[in-house]
């Protein structure tokens, strides 16, 4: 595992509150995390303190699993 795929888990785990195990690189934010509109926003806010980017608001909510959350993140670092 990345050292960003580490990093992205650790932010979602916190945020959304969810058990370690719940988080796949398949697992979707809504669907399979619970995520929130409102959870969605802090959790863009917090991948962008997490990994000192900025990221495009409306492409990254557009991200809907966490491996493409992962590979978006990739691509920025």
């Amino acid at each position: 595992m990345s050292d960003v795929e580490q990093r992205v888990k650790k932010v979602i785990e916190e945020t959304l509150k969810v058990e370690p195990g719940r988080i796949t690189r398949e697992a979707r934010f809504v669907e399979d995390l619970g995520a929130e509109s409102v959870q969605s926003i802090e959790l863009l806010a917090a991948f962008e303190e997490e990994f000192d980017i900025e990221m495009d608001e409306e492409e990254a909510l557009a991200v809907k699993t966490v491996g493409k959350a992962i590979e978006f993140i990739e691509n920025m670092v």
